[in-house]
């Protein structure tokens, strides 16, 4: 009797093993078809023209620098709400994330082993912001700046948040000198 019980545990066991190694291998199998459809499509879709755009330059400093973060920047003259704030905050981050997913992916997976380090800090003016992302853009280092629909508290077309995402240093360097929200 102790013989079977022996032998039905090792059958349900094995059994669960080749389950679950079935399952895992389905799962595998999708997230890679999904991948090359997503990259596919990202050729087709990333211009008009068909060809894929070319990836950002903190792709590669993504291999060798591992302090990366992201730093969001308010516009202080606005005089937004904190709820304002923290929606045109949402905006920025994801702008950015999106407008890098495709092209710099290593960059991206850098920032999240970081902690998906955020840093919200305020400046005086659009054209002060402006500035700061000019000084980005020299160093490329991508920038997105969140255009308001002016629906709410602020008037339409308002440049309200800019992030910035990189390795620290490199960040620092261009938004360093401002003072925290």
């Amino acid at each position: 009797m102790m013989d079977v019980t022996w032998l039905s545990a090792i059958l349900v066991g094995a059994g669960c093993l080749a389950f679950g190694f079935f399952i895992g291998a389905q799962k595998s199998s999708r997230k890679f078809l999904s991948t090359k459809a997503a990259e596919a499509s990202a050729l087709v879709d990333g211009n008009q023209k068909g060809r894929a755009k070319k990836p950002l330059e903190i792709e590669k400093l993504a291999e060798i620098i591992e302090d990366f973060k992201m730093v969001l920047v308010v516009r202080n003259d606005l005089k937004m709400g904190k709820g304002k704030i923290a929606a045109q905050c949402s905006h920025a981050t994801l702008g950015l994330y999106k407008k890098i997913l495709q092209r710099a992916p290593k960059a991206l997976s850098r920032w999240e082993m970081c902690g998906q380090v955020k840093v919200v800090v305020k400046i005086e003016s659009e054209d002060d912001m402006l500035v700061l992302q000019e000084k980005a853009k020299s160093m490329a280092i991508p920038t997105h700046v969140v255009i308001d629909a002016g629906r709410t508290q602020i008037a339409p077309n308002s440049r309200t948040v800019m992030a910035v995402l990189g390795p620290a240093e490199m960040v620092d360097d261009v938004t360093g000198g401002l003072k925290l929200l």
